[in-house]
């Protein structure tokens, strides 16, 4: 087991949102390589219907399989890490109990769109992904997960020239939007980004070892309609709102 100089209350909990296909389990992945052996770590995924995230890290090696665990969460990926957080509650609590002591949970939402954001009722500090192939102009689009996550990820910078991005200009781009929080450009094959975004979360497992860290709410989602006609408007107090056209 890892050693580690001080003990926390309870381990950090590391949220991770961001679009389908932008790389949240990828990134996962590489954070547990790169930190496994200097931390104690447990990953909660979140799909609507399957355990297929969860999957694919257990294949990937990166983790004890037993420190890797679903929640199915039914509904849009957004409801159980927003609106009603008990089932990752309770999947980060019987982590904690299994494994005790751990320093860091992950928790990976299930993918959504760019306004999905984690409560802080659940996690203690959260990042937002985008990935250069979803075009350099979507960090222009903000949202509460771009604009006021803890940190913005730009994944997946090496594809920036076969999909004519600037990768450059779209970090710069970022840091803008976000008001100069901390943004990083990453790609698995740079190992200075690597580097870059574990100082980060080291650097953030201290403050919140301290006691320094507060965990923010970036706010609400927006309103926003599914294909069922049905339109949530995540208004403070409220799950979901109105039913759509035909209703």
């Amino acid at each position: 087991m890892p050693e580690t100089t001080k003990t926390p209350a309870r381990a950090m909990r590391l949220g991770v949102a961001g679009p389908v296909g932008t790389g949240k389990s990828s990134l996962i992945a590489l954070l547990c390589r790169a930190l496994s052996d200097r931390l104690r770590m447990a990953v909660i995924t979140n799909d609507i219907y399957t355990d297929e995230d969860a999957r694919f890290l257990k294949s990937a090696g990166v983790l004890d399989p037993e420190r890797i665990r679903p929640v199915e969460t039914g509904a849009c990926p957004h409801t159980a890490i927003r609106d009603d957080v008990t089932a990752n509650l309770l999947a980060v609590e019987d982590m904690e109990a299994d494994f005790d002591p751990l320093d860091l949970v992950v928790i990976e939402s299930g993918g959504d769109n760019l306004t999905a954001t984690f409560s802080p009722a659940l996690v203690d500090a959260q990042l937002f992904v985008l990935d250069v192939a979803g075009g350099g102009d979507v960090v222009r689009k903000g949202g509460p997960g771009i604009a006021r996550a803890d940190l913005l990820i730009v994944n997946k910078t090496d594809l920036g020239p076969y999909v004519s991005v600037d990768v450059e200009r779209m970090v710069r781009e970022g840091s803008a939007a976000r008001e100069g929080r901390p943004v990083i450009g990453l790609s698995r094959t740079d190992a200075a980004s690597i580097d870059e975004l574990v100082a980060w979360v080291l650097g953030m497992l201290d403050t919140h070892r301290s006691g320094d860290h507060t965990p923010i709410d970036p706010g609400p989602m927006a309103p926003h309609t599914h294909a069922d006609g049905t339109t949530h408007s995540h208004t403070p107090g409220r799950a979901s709102a109105a039913a759509g056209p035909g209703a």
